[in-house]
Order: C-alpha cells, then sequence, then structure tokens
C-alpha cells in the first residue's frame, strides 16, 4: 500500500512538474497539464520557432504557407492562417493550437473544445517573449539559446557591412496597398541595427498602409520588396523620378527570400544577410 501511495505522489509530482500555465497575446492563461504531443501550428513563423526549439515531430497539421523547414510540407495542410479548414483541424486531435491574433476561428476553436494559444511576434522584443512561450509550451529551456543565436547574427552581419552602407534611407514594402514594414516592426528593427534609415517612421506603427505620395516626398535611396509586388512599382504616379527607381536600387526579393523576410522566427539572422546583400549591392 505505502508503495503504490508513493508511487501515486511520484506521479502526481510529475504532472505538476510539467504543466504550464502560459499566458497568450489576449492575455488568456491557457492550462496545459504537460507538454503536448500533438501541436496544430496556423503562423509560419510559430512553425519555424517550434521546430527550431526541436518540436517539429510533435506537429500534426500547419497552415498552407508554412514551408520550413522541409519536413513540414508533408504535414496536413489545414487551410489559411486567418480562415483555416475548423473541420480539418479538429480532425488532427490536437493538445493545442497555435495562431495568430488575426486569426477569425479563435472562439469558434475554444468553443469546440480545443486549447488555443494565440501569439503573434511583432518586433524583436516579441519575437524573444513568443520564443519564450513556445518554449514553455514544449517543455523545453532552450530558447534563450535559440534566441542568442538570432541576436548574434544579426549584430555579426551589421559589423560585416561596408561604411558606404550606413545611413541609406530605405523604403520596404511588405505587400500591395501598399503596406510598408515601418521603423518599429521587426524587419525595420533588423534594418536599424544594420545601420539604415527607414524612411517610415515608428509612430505610423509596425506595418502601417502608406500613401504612394509619402514614398515619393521622402525620395529613398533604397527600395526593397517582393518580385511579385514590384511589377507595377515604377508606373507609379511620380514614382519614375525617385532616387531609388532612377539610380535602379530596387531590390526584387523571390518568394524564398520573401518568406525569410516576413517571418519573425529563427531565420531572422538569414534575413538580416539578405537585407544586408542588397544594401551592399546597391551602394557598389
Amino acid at each position: 500500500m505505502k508503495q503504490w501511495l508513493a508511487w501515486c505522489l511520484a506521479a502526481l509530482w510529475c504532472l505538476a512538474a510539467h504543466a504550464a500555465d502560459v499566458v497568450d497575446d489576449r492575455g488568456v492563461t491557457v492550462r496545459l497539464p504537460q507538454p503536448p504531443q500533438r501541436i496544430v501550428s496556423l503562423l509560419p513563423s510559430i512553425t519555424e520557432t517550434i521546430c527550431a526549439l526541436g518540436g517539429c515531430s510533435r506537429l500534426v497539421g500547419v497552415d498552407r504557407y508554412s514551408n520550413w523547414p522541409a519536413s513540414v510540407r508533408a504535414l496536413p495542410q489545414l487551410g489559411g492562417g486567418i480562415d483555416p479548414n475548423v473541420e480539418a483541424v479538429v480532425a488532427q486531435k490536437p493538445d493545442v493550437v497555435l495562431l495568430a491574433k488575426s486569426s477569425r476561428v479563435v472562439e469558434r476553436l475554444e468553443a469546440l473544445g480545443l486549447k488555443v494559444l494565440v501569439l503573434e511576434p511583432k518586433n524583436h522584443a516579441d519575437m524573444r517573449r513568443v520564443l519564450d512561450k513556445i518554449g514553455q509550451v514544449l517543455g523545453t529551456d532552450d530558447a534563450q539559446r535559440v534566441w542568442r543565436d538570432i541576436d548574434a547574427s544579426v549584430s555579426a552581419v551589421a559589423l560585416s557591412l561596408p561604411p558606404a552602407t550606413k545611413n541609406l534611407r530605405v523604403y520596404y514594402e511588405v505587400n500591395g496597398g501598399p503596406y510598408a514594414a515601418g521603423e518599429s516592426s521587426f524587419m525595420g528593427e533588423t534594418l536599424t541595427r544594420l545601420g539604415a534609415k527607414n524612411i517610415v517612421p515608428a509612430a505610423l506603427g509596425p506595418f502601417p498602409k502608406i500613401n504612394p505620395e509619402f514614398v515619393v516626398r521622402a525620395n529613398p535611396d533604397v527600395i526593397m520588396v517582393g518580385e511579385r509586388g514590384a511589377q507595377e512599382l515604377e508606373k507609379r504616379p511620380g514614382w519614375s523620378g525617385m532616387r531609388a527607381v532612377r539610380d535602379r536600387r530596387i531590390c526584387r526579393f523571390t518568394a524564398d527570400e520573401s518568406d525569410v523576410l516576413v517571418r519573425p522566427g529563427p531565420r531572422m539572422g538569414e534575413a538580416a544577410r539578405i537585407m544586408a546583400r542588397c544594401l551592399t549591392d546597391k551602394v557598389q
């Protein structure tokens, strides 16, 4: 009897030791009695972060845009992050679903009895915080090592840049609208660490919709844009006379490069290298 009681107490202690109360970006506390073994991720940056923390094998489904690392491409795709297929998510029987604030299915998933964590990093501090949160979810203490690696990579890239790239005035167009990566976004913060000047001030928010005339007046030295969004860029009224357009200082990123650049996750050091290569190429 005593041996059985000791075993029960030990089992209860183990469960308590692995339980986690994770506060998500809504301020909602999600109780995880033990590290989840079946995880659905509906945001590419979260998928990448889970894998960077050693949790790839626990993923049982992802959104259609999650494509890195390569192993996640074999997982069930459950629709878009904003409007995933709820029935397909439920069918995976996840212990927890991780998604963005912008998702329209949070309440519906919770009503169906699923545990839901809302996490959406927008700057470097957010990224570090989300790493910690996902580390809590996975039951690993590796988050700060991963952050140190990211931070060191960005710093190393900044140190490698030639002096001629310093203080270049940059406009980064994230997508049509146009929407820009402002100074307070994770992309804008990386640009600042590389010594560039973002023409979109922090006061406008991380990813504001920009009046094209604002860009004309700002007259940036360099424009960064995805190759799909660059097709009509030079045809906008007044843009042909801008310094960046006139001097052919437009960096058109491939789809793969854009994936790296627009995701606040473990590849932020690689994103810094892509930006740095753009800046270096445009001053030669």
